[in-house]
């Protein structure tokens, strides 16, 4: 297991952006949105950037976030029964990934890396609690743009 730590993260600032605005509600996770449900997400979210061969998450660790992918190329991979890692995917603007750890409350089921720098928007488990108070309609469409996802996902094995 690789612990991965916050400060491994350049962090920018809070976000706020029409551009990004608009790329956000191309990403499947927040599809179907009110522009005052997105503009309430925004003031959440935290921009990360990491560099080419960064660990972003490890499998098997705890998860307290996810992240959507605004620039750059990450990979994803688990580990195999005989402790090889296995590439399962690859990452690219407008994916996002660790989404299971905040609905599922379960560990990180895979590792993800940067192969190029890449800028990533972080929203914690913390965040997404305030939006859910904030706005249960919203957050219903959220955990209904999950749900698909969530019945593909193989069972963590931690």
């Amino acid at each position: 297991m690789i612990a991965v730590e916050a400060a491994a993260y350049s962090i920018l600032m809070a976000v706020s952006s029409p551009d990004l605005k608009a790329f956000l509600l191309a990403t499947p996770f927040f599809g179907g949105l009110s522009d005052t449900s997105l503009d309430l997400l925004l003031s959440m979210l935290v921009e990360r950037r990491v560099q080419a061969g960064q660990i972003v998450i490890a499998e098997g660790d705890p998860g307290r976030s996810m992240f959507v992918v605004h620039s750059g190329e990450l990979e994803v991979r688990r580990q195999g029964l005989s402790g090889e890692l296995i590439h399962t995917a690859d990452l690219e603007p407008g994916d996002f990934f660790g989404e299971m750890t905040l609905i599922q409350m379960q560990n990180r089921s895979a590792t993800v890396m940067a192969t190029t720098p890449a800028v990533l928007y972080e929203l914690t488990a913390k965040s997404l609690y305030a939006y859910y108070k904030a706005d249960m309609h919203a957050y219903v469409i959220v955990l209904q743009n999950v749900k698909p996802r969530a019945l593909s996902s193989p069972p963590s094995r931690r």
